[in-house]
């Protein structure tokens, strides 16, 4: 049975460092310095251009009109009260003969007549031609003296400005049309040149913010990439105080922060170191007597039988005891060389299925344990050290679960899957982030069963070395489950540190030759 927190994931953090390269600080400074130039540029151009164009048109259009009523002065003199068309058209023309180059109609009596060919009546705004021809009560002057009015208008996508007036009393009605198309392409070009200037301005904000973000965030990428070397292990980092009194403090603070946490990471290394000398020391002091000890006892126990009543269970106390504390010197031995990093794989071609059936009935366990192993998976590992792990796993499932007790091999991809079921209550929720701690039993009234409380951690250290895991759960059929995984071709090539000649394999600690002191 699989953990489902085994099954294939996503690398964590994925999506979060993709987010974090797409708003990075670098980036955000750019926009927001593109932002306010683009919003600055816009308001400035947008201004510009609106007050040129008011400019631009007043001048035009005060200049027009002005020429057209001194034009309509000192024509209107000149006709007769009631002239006739050809008189209207000659007036018209003379009024249209200046230099600002505009367009006349004159109206009186039906007759209509422009200065030029195609101007007529229906070109005057409705709203301009009834404005002309009413009284204008608010105009200053007098009633009878014309008033001038004026339209900006479209005429076939040609602006113009249209003016008239009406000449009182009884005079006729005049219109000016002055185009005002060269305004417009003066307008449309200055559109274009505050245009560029606009994307000018944004170009150079976005050089301005690179320059920024490159002067501020560069004492902040020497201070990721130092805090990347601390994180990595080089707890000699430091950085050069240097630039702003800001980031001063910052690199001077952040060196007070790792010569603090160099000082304390090498004061606990060389507790830990002198801790793991002091095991070391003492198992090997230890193993001269075991050794003579355990002669003894081999001998007390095959006397055993032949003692007197009363004296053989202390005998077989011994004994027993004496095993059990020579497999924890043992345990110990192996801690300290996995902690020293002197632990050494002896590779070897194996049939998995082979190996685990000697495990088993190397300890009797046939009968109790259902394998399901396919013959022929072949795998380079140490058969010593994975009879190890498997006789800690298989001998935990048979002490502390219940039957049945179930062995199965898989092959997954590349990797060799091993797992380990019974039929128990399960391992609570609570201790199941502590089964491969050293000296861990979650049972309290196991701390004096004859279990190391090593057996676990000694495993999962033996799957290490491979290049493999293990890990421990619930199925939910009831009972715990632990899965071995290891690589079919191993992790560990020749001439590694952790890789040993052939040879000889020496007697392996961690209960290989009997299931003592694999309790978890």
């Amino acid at each position: 049975m699989t953990d489902s927190s085994e099954a294939p994931r996503r690398a964590p953090g994925t999506g979060l460092l993709r987010r974090v390269r797409t708003t990075s600080l670098r980036i955000r400074l750019i926009v927001v310095f593109a932002l306010v130039a683009l919003a600055a540029a816009v308001s400035v151009s947008g201004i510009s251009y609106w007050l040129n164009r008011d400019a631009v048109l007043k001048r035009t259009q005060d200049a027009a009109l002005s020429d057209f009523r001194s034009a309509l002065d000192r024509t209107i003199t000149d006709l007769p009260l009631q002239p006739d068309c050809d008189e209207l058209h000659q007036a018209a023309t003379l009024m249209a003969d200046t230099g600002l180059q505009y367009d006349v109609l004159l109206e009186q009596g039906g007759c209509s007549t422009g200065s030029a060919r195609g101007i007529s009546a229906s070109m005057v705004p409705p709203t301009l031609a009834a404005a002309v021809t009413k009284p204008c009560s608010s105009c200053a002057g007098p009633p009878d003296q014309y008033h001038l009015f004026w339209q900006r208008i479209t005429l076939d996508g040609t602006p113009y400005l249209v003016g008239g007036t009406e000449v009182q009393p009884g005079g006729p009605t005049a219109y000016m049309f002055k185009s005002l198309a060269d305004e417009r392409s003066d307008l449309d070009s200055l559109a274009w040149s505050l245009s560029i200037a606009t994307a000018l301005a944004l170009i150079g904000s976005a050089l301005l913010a690179q320059l920024a973000a490159a002067t501020v965030l560069r004492p902040v990428a020497r201070l990721g990439e130092a805090a990347r070397q601390l994180g990595a292990g080089r707890l000699d980092t430091r950085l050069e105080i240097s630039g702003a009194a800001e980031l001063a403090d910052l690199s001077q603070t952040f060196n007070q922060t790792a010569e603090a946490l160099q000082a304390q990471v090498e004061e606990l290394s060389a507790r830990e170191h002198a801790s793991r000398r002091f095991v070391a020391d003492m198992s090997h002091e230890l193993r001269t007597p075991l050794t003579a000890m355990t002669a003894v006892t081999d001998i007390l126990e095959d006397e055993a039988d032949t003692l007197d009543p009363m004296i053989a269970p202390a005998v077989r106390l011994v004994v027993n005891e004496t095993r059990r504390l020579t497999d924890l010197v043992e345990n110990l031995m192996e801690v300290t060389r996995f902690d020293a990093g002197t632990a050494k794989v002896v590779l070897d071609d194996v049939d998995v299925s082979d190996l685990i059936t000697s495990c088993i009935d190397t300890r009797a366990w046939l009968d109790a344990v259902e394998l399901d192993a396919p013959r022929g998976i072949v795998a380079r590992v140490d058969p010593r050290r994975v009879d190890v792990v498997l006789a800690n796993l298989i001998g935990n499932a048979l002490k502390h679960g219940g039957s049945p007790v179930r062995v199965q091999v898989r092959v997954e991809g590349a990797e060799l899957v091993v797992r380990v079921s019974d039929g128990g209550p399960g391992i609570p929720e609570d201790v199941l982030p502590h089964v491969f701690d050293r000296f861990f039993k979650a049972d309290a009234a196991r701390r004096r069963s004859e279990g190391s409380g090593l057996g676990l951690s000694i495993a999962s250290e033996n799957a290490r070395i491979h290049g493999g895991t293990i890990t421990a759960a619930n199925s939910p059929e009831g009972g715990a489950c632990f899965t071995l995984r290891l690589p079919m071709t191993s992790a560990v090539e020749p001439g590694h540190p952790l890789a040993a000649d052939g040879g000889p394999r020496p007697t392996g600690p961690a209960g290989t030759d009997r299931p003592k002191g694999t309790s978890a």
